[in-house]
């Protein structure tokens, strides 16, 4: 038997955060004050690709150290991470979930900074929060990542013709602001393309859907040295090995084509 101590009896003050059963669990995190970090670290207006690269560099990280994440999706600062309905993962505690996911991706921005952006300095560790919220069924889940996908669209295109404004047409902020007030989805095209000789839908695809992380079965070839019977010397071998590794994809997932592609992420038995 443990041995106990007077002490103890505050455990019985830390509350029960135990997750609903037989839902979707869903781990959303955002960076912390990321306007001010984009500027101090100079990234590139409107979308830097170190800096999307990194966050998804993260999001693959968080994936494989952490069980039972069916399928994540990313755009700008922030990831959406979804665990399976029937996950018993620290019995479901929303604590665990929350601050795994947000102390992994953390760290994880820090180690890897230098592998994206090279010999540009960290001048002060980022911070990101989380927040967790259940979908009980397929459909609710579903449209909470379409609504995550039709946000990456309004925020691109929006920031998209605000930079084009600032950098090509000599636009102060403040006037390009203004400039774009009470515009609609056409409006901010015609703009785009009429002035910058621009087609919106020609934007690379990371930019206009965001990213979507998916398990995926890939066959790598490898080299192994091998020694053969009757024979001195290794000789070199290639073996072809299945792995399932975390894959980035840059498309719809509003539409019904994507979740019947991959219909293995909603399965029950996943």
């Amino acid at each position: 038997a443990m041995a106990k101590s007077k002490f103890e009896y505050v455990r019985d003050f830390e509350a029960d955060d135990t997750v609903l059963p037989n839902c979707w669990i869903v781990v959303r995190l955002d960076g912390r004050n990321f306007h001010r970090f984009s500027e101090q670290h100079e990234f590139k207006k409107p979308n830097d690709d170190r800096a999307l690269h990194l966050m998804t560099k993260c999001a693959q990280t968080v994936m494989q150290e952490l069980e039972d994440i069916a399928i994540a999706y990313g755009q700008s600062d922030e990831y959406s991470f979804v665990f399976k309905k029937k996950s018993r993962w620290f019995k479901r505690r929303a604590s665990k979930f929350m601050t795994h996911v947000v102390s992994q991706f953390s760290s994880s921005y820090v180690f890897y900074w230098k592998d994206y952006f090279k010999d540009q300095q960290l001048l002060y560790p980022p911070g990101f929060d989380g927040r967790i919220v259940l979908y009980p069924s397929n459909q609710n889940l579903k449209d909470y990542l379409s609504w995550r996908q039709a946000d990456c669209h309004i925020n691109n295109l929006y920031n998209t013709v605000f930079w084009m404004l600032v950098q090509r047409g000599g636009l102060t902020p403040v006037q390009a602001q203004e400039r774009l007030r009470g515009t609609l989805a056409g409006d901010k095209n015609e703009i785009l393309f009429s002035e910058f000789n621009i087609n919106y839908n020609n934007e690379p695809l990371m930019y206009r859907k965001g990213t979507v992380l998916i398990w995926q079965k890939i066959n790598e070839v490898i080299t192994k040295k091998i020694k053969m019977p009757k024979e001195e010397e290794e000789k070199e071998v290639e073996v072809t090995r299945t792995k399932t590794k975390v894959v980035p994809l840059h498309c719809d997932i509003i539409g019904d084509q994507f979740w019947e592609e991959y219909p293995e992420i909603l399965a029950e038995d996943s």
